[in-house]
């Protein structure tokens, strides 16, 4: 299991996105949080193996109907250790 975080850009606060994301990445198992940043963008933080990252992006470009993704930027963290209890919508 790797951590990663993604960085959303687009129309994606305000428009359920946040919920969106929790409610699919909880169905697939998925570990991590999701957080809107001060700049509009969307923060996703998961803990996944790498074959999960094309569903995980998939769902992340997908977004709820409202919202309008125009890129997500993807970075491995060094942090191998990081435990999530569950997927959650950060405030």
């Amino acid at each position: 299991m790797e951590s990663y975080r993604f960085v959303v850009h687009g129309r994606v606060q305000g428009v359920f996105y946040r919920k969106f994301v929790a409610q699919n990445l909880r169905r697939l198992g998925v570990q991590g949080y999701v957080r809107n940043l001060p700049d509009g963008t969307v923060e996703v933080v998961v803990r996944s193996t790498e074959e999960e990252l094309p569903q995980i992006e998939k769902i992340l470009y997908e977004g709820s109907p409202m919202s309008e993704v125009e890129s997500v930027e993807r970075e491995e963290l060094d942090e191998d250790d990081l435990i999530y209890d569950g997927f959650e919508i950060r405030y």
